[in-house]
C-alpha cells in the first residue's frame, strides 16, 4: 500500500469577501506515486483546496496533514513544507521574476540554504527534466508561453518536492507542449513523487490520471479510478462529459 502524503481533512474557507464558503468540508488524500485529476466546475473549491496543500492558505476549519502530522504555519515550518509541497499556477508570469531563467530556477533553492554551486546544479537539473536547459541564459519574458510553464515547473522541481500540486497547467497547451509536461508529472510520479493536477481536460482525466476526484460546492464528492467515473452516466453527467463521445473526443 502507497504511503499516505497529503491529507486535506473536513476542510472549511470561505473568502473575505465571498458570501458562500469556498471549502465546505472537502477532504482527500494523496499517496505516493499517485496521479491525480482533481475536477469540477468552475467556482467548485478546485483552485482554494490546492492553495491549502502547501499552506498558502489555511482551514478555517478541518487540518492539513503532511506525512502524518497535521501542518504547522509558522515561517519556518511553512518553508520547510514548501519545498516539500510545490505549488504550479495556471500563469506562470506569477511564479517567474528573475532576470534568467537559471537565476529563477535557482532562487528556491539559495532561498532554503543552498550554496550557490550546489543551487545551480539543482537548476540545471531541473531545467534538464523540463526539457529548458537551451533556455537557462534567457530572460523568462522573452519565452513563449509553453516554455514559460514549463520554466515554471522547473523552478518548482529544483526544490526537489515530493508532491506537485498543478492548477490547470496544461489548458492553454499546444498538444506537443501539454504532451511534455504529463510526461514530466509522469516521471515525477514514477520516482515516488505524487501529483494532483485540476483540469477540465475529460482526455487528460481519462487517460492519464490514476484517480479522478470530483469536487462539487467546496466538498469532494467522488474519488476513484477514471475507469469507475466514465462507466457510470451519474458522474459523467455531472461535469458535463455525457455531452461527448468519449471514443472518439468528439461532442455527441
Amino acid at each position: 500500500m502507497s504511503a499516505s502524503l497529503l491529507v486535506f481533512d473536513e476542510l472549511h474557507y470561505r473568502y473575505p469577501e465571498s458570501s458562500a464558503p469556498a471549502l465546505c468540508g472537502a477532504t482527500l488524500e494523496v499517496k505516493a506515486g499517485e496521479k491525480i485529476v482533481l475536477m469540477g466546475r468552475n467556482g467548485s473549491g478546485k483552485s482554494t483546496l490546492l492553495l491549502h496543500g502547501n499552506g498558502l492558505l489555511r482551514p478555517q476549519q478541518g487540518v492539513v496533514r503532511w506525512q502524518g502530522k497535521a501542518i504547522e504555519y509558522s515561517r519556518s515550518a511553512l518553508r520547510m513544507l514548501r519545498s516539500q509541497v510545490g505549488l504550479i499556477f495556471q500563469n506562470p508570469d506569477e511564479q517567474l521574476f528573475a532576470a534568467t531563467v537559471l537565476q529563477d530556477l535557482a532562487f528556491g533553492p539559495l532561498n532554503a540554504g543552498a550554496s550557490e554551486q550546489e543551487a545551480r546544479r539543482q537548476a540545471e537539473w531541473a531545467a534538464t527534466r523540463c526539457r529548458i536547459e537551451h533556455l537557462l541564459s534567457q530572460p523568462p519574458h522573452a519565452l513563449s508561453g509553453g516554455q514559460k510553464l514549463c520554466a515554471a515547473l522547473a523552478g518548482v522541481l529544483a526544490m526537489r518536492p515530493l508532491v506537485l500540486l498543478a492548477d490547470e497547467v496544461t489548458s492553454s497547451l499546444d498538444p506537443w507542449m501539454r504532451r511534455n509536461v504529463l510526461s514530466i508529472l509522469n516521471e515525477h510520479a514514477a520516482e515516488g513523487g505524487a501529483v494532483v493536477l485540476s483540469t477540465h481536460e475529460l482526455d487528460v482525466a481519462r487517460y492519464w490520471a490514476d484517480t479522478i476526484a470530483l469536487m462539487e460546492e467546496g466538498r469532494v464528492v467522488h474519488v476513484g479510478p477514471p475507469a469507475e467515473f466514465f462507466t457510470s452516466s451519474t458522474w459523467r453527467g455531472r461535469i458535463g462529459a455525457d455531452l461527448w463521445d468519449l471514443s472518439d473526443g468528439r461532442r455527441a
